[in-house]
């Protein structure tokens, strides 16, 4: 973990849990699907809704899902593990509880690591937990009620829980992100925030350096990276000014609104005492066998981590390109593709953290859906590497393949211009005609001052109207002055 930065004095604690929705087609109880959209009610079997004499059967696939997130973060994968009923009482909760796991979880412990700027970060992992979604309460379609569907109720969720390791908004945003991430390119989550796929609780509280853990609040339900910035600093400015008044911190359950971007207190906050846990007598212990286990390893994809260790060691990329060419499946799949065709892999992580990193963010598009794809990126960095277009040149013909331009790179450069004067009889020409021209140039860099070679270097440029091959222009001109 890296050196606390202090914020008016105090240091900032963070802590995330995160409600990552599992991939599966039924619920994790019963056979209801989990496709999003469906009509109010119509997902939702005698199971979900609590009736009489009905009994939960868990679904093999979400325990599948929790092995595999346990084993990409290191984690102990629990052989005994137990589900409990969290009783608490609101209308979309048509049990009056909520199968839970708590003292005894399926997945413990593990780690996450991830980069803040080019600082790597390691955050340890309590714990990962199954249990069921509740139903949804809704306001907005009613006058003076509430409706209630209940076709999320039973939706299978894990509840992955940090320790309260993070110091920053930018560490506790990075941290979801590369969680996100990770949980998608696992394939247990489709990562959808605005269905409610990925949903982000952040703990905070601040204290003196030194000082035992102040009292924390949860902001609930972030479904932004975005917000997780702006309300943990929100946050964290209201609990200094409060203690600086001289009040009190209360442990509260608070809701960001991204309208005024400021955090509201919704109840008081829980402990798990008021919640009356207990193991559920309708649902036996969890056993996972080993042989389960080592089933569910042998299928695991390549992890970003070990990724981006070979991408540093097989294309001597720094540790913060291999983790950003790592951040997806598809980024990773499409740098290493690009950088077998064209032998530049450094080039190519550049360009991915560079001009499309900017398109893909401006446009708030997947790289899956690039209009350049990682061959003619390749055919791209291949021409810039051979010296036929300059930097600037290819920054304009990736402008072009960008906004629809046909793919052929070389028929693209020979129909925009782009193609950089290399023949040195031309070249020789013109230099000698920007030489006459300035001669005061000439004579300040005889005179030892090299700004005066810049110069000249910018008048051939001009003269060639940016198609000349900069190597060949400085070697030239010096041979020229040296003469």
């Amino acid at each position: 973990m890296a050196q606390s930065k202090l914020i008016r004095g105090y240091e900032v604690v963070i802590g995330l849990e995160n409600h990552v929705q599992l991939s599966t087609q039924s619920k994790i109880f019963s056979g209801s699907s989990t496709a999003f959209g469906a009509a109010p009610n119509t997902q939702a079997s005698p199971v979900d809704l609590a009736l009489p004499g009905t009994l939960p059967v868990l679904n093999r696939g979400a325990v599948e899902r929790a092995i595999r997130f346990g084993l990409a973060v290191g984690a102990k994968v629990a052989p005994l593990s137990i589900f409990a009923r969290k009783n608490y009482f609101y209308p979309d909760l048509p049990k009056g509880y909520q199968i839970s796991q708590y003292e005894i979880p399926v997945v413990q412990g593990g780690k996450l690591e991830f980069f803040v700027g080019d600082v790597k970060h390691c955050v340890n992992l309590t714990r990962a937990h199954l249990e069921e979604d509740a139903g949804k309460s809704l306001h907005e379609d009613y006058h003076g009620l509430t409706g209630i569907d209940l076709n999320r109720a039973g939706t299978p969720l894990l509840e992955i829980v940090s320790e309260p390791e993070m110091r920053s908004a930018a560490e506790a945003a990075e941290y979801a992100k590369t969680l996100h991430a990770l949980v998608m390119w696992l394939g247990i989550c489709d990562g959808n925030m605005q269905e409610g796929s990925f949903r982000c609780d952040v703990n905070v509280s601040v204290r003196r350096p030194g000082e035992p853990y102040g009292t924390r609040r949860e902001i609930k339900n972030l479904n932004s990276f975005r917000y997780i910035l702006q309300a943990v600093d929100y946050e964290v400015n209201w609990q200094i000014d409060e203690l600086e008044d001289g009040r009190a911190i209360s442990q509260a359950t608070i809701l960001f609104n991204p309208d005024t971007g400021e955090t509201r207190a919704m109840r008081s906050k829980e402990d798990a005492a008021d919640y009356r846990y207990f193991p559920d007598p309708d649902l036996p212990p969890l056993v996972i066998a080993n042989e389960w286990i080592e089933r569910v390893r042998s299928e695991m994809p390549e992890l970003p981590e070990p990724m981006a260790k070979r991408f540093q060691a097989a294309y001597g990329l720094p540790a913060y390109d291999a983790a950003m060419m790592t951040q997806s499946k598809d980024f990773g799949a499409f740098f290493e593709t690009a950088a077998k065709a064209c032998a530049q892999p450094k080039l190519v992580a550049n360009w991915l953290m560079g001009e499309f990193a900017r398109r893909l963010n401006s446009e708030d598009r997947p790289l899956s859906s690039s209009p350049v794809n990682a061959a003619t990126l390749a055919a791209l960095i291949s021409r810039i590497n051979d010296g036929t277009i300059s930097n600037n040149g290819a920054r304009q013909l990736f402008e072009a393949l960008w906004t629809g331009a046909e793919q052929n790179v070389d028929a693209l450069i020979e129909s925009m211009g782009l193609k950089q004067m290399s023949d040195n009889t031309e070249l020789e020409r013109i230099l000698d005609e920007v030489l006459a021209a300035n001669p005061k140039s000439v004579e300040e860099f005889r005179a030892g001052k090299e700004k005066a070679f810049n110069a000249l270097v910018g008048q051939a440029m001009k003269a060639t109207k940016g198609k000349a091959n900069p190597t060949v222009v400085n070697d030239l001109l010096k041979l020229k002055l040296a003469s």
